[in-house]
């Protein structure tokens, strides 16, 4: 499993408000990603160990999802659905 580490990248000043904008959305949905991969884990899980995990990493994806988000919601960028195209609520 692939771990994405990045999203700990500091801002440089060479990066302007509408990279850092671009790079923090670009983050949300790795986040959310990751957050329904860990919910989904959970279905295949048997062992006591492997259930301690899963639920330990659905609460660590989901922490980092929804801070992700309060940190948008802060810059007040809104997120749009791709397919969609209606806002995403935080």
């Amino acid at each position: 499993m692939k771990v994405n580490w990045t999203w700990w990248r500091k801002a440089t000043e060479e990066d302007g408000p509408a990279e850092e904008n671009r790079y923090l959305i670009s983050e949300i949905g790795v986040a959310r990603t990751e957050w329904m991969n860990a919910h989904s884990r959970l279905d295949y899980v048997i062992e006591k160990d492997q259930i301690d995990y899963a639920v330990f990493a659905l609460e660590a994806a989901e922490k980092r999802y929804e801070m992700l988000l309060r940190k948008a919601k802060r810059a007040k960028l809104t997120l749009l659905n791709d397919k969609t195209g209606k806002v995403v609520e935080a």
